[in-house]
């Protein structure tokens, strides 16, 4: 995909995932309303919100498949409850796409003749 400087590159979604309980009662630590959010490739916890280890590991292979583009009738494009691994345990995960990001492929690409300046020294000046 190009974009409108006809560098090639391609879309993804920044995430947000939430704790939700609906009256559900949780085993494990799980707070109502607690979330993190995903940008790119990082994770991003606010100050004092935390996320259990095994909760994170359920949720992680589903993050990139919802950052991307998805077909309407894709059940990735519906589907945004995740379920927490503890079978006793009544919290849910919910993902939330939020806005977009436009990354190149020569700002994320590991091949050395195709690199130039990481998306995230540009962001940041470093």
């Amino acid at each position: 995909m190009q974009g409108k400087d006809g560098e090639r590159g391609f879309w993804l979604h920044d995430l947000r995932v939430e704790t939700v309980l609906e009256g559900r009662v949780p085993v494990c630590r799980h707070v109502e309303g607690e979330s993190f959010r995903v940008v790119g490739e990082n994770l991003i916890f606010d100050d004092g919100q935390a996320m259990s280890m095994y909760a994170l590991a359920a949720i992680l292979p589903l993050l990139p498949a919802k950052q991307r583009p998805l077909d309407e009738d894709d059940w990735m494009s519906t589907d945004a409850d995740i379920a927490c691994p503890d079978p006793h345990c009544g919290a849910r995960f919910r993902i939330h796409r939020e806005g977009k990001r436009w990354f190149s492929h020569s700002e994320t690409t590991g091949l050395p003749d195709q690199r130039t300046t990481p998306y995230w020294q540009k962001e940041t000046g470093e």
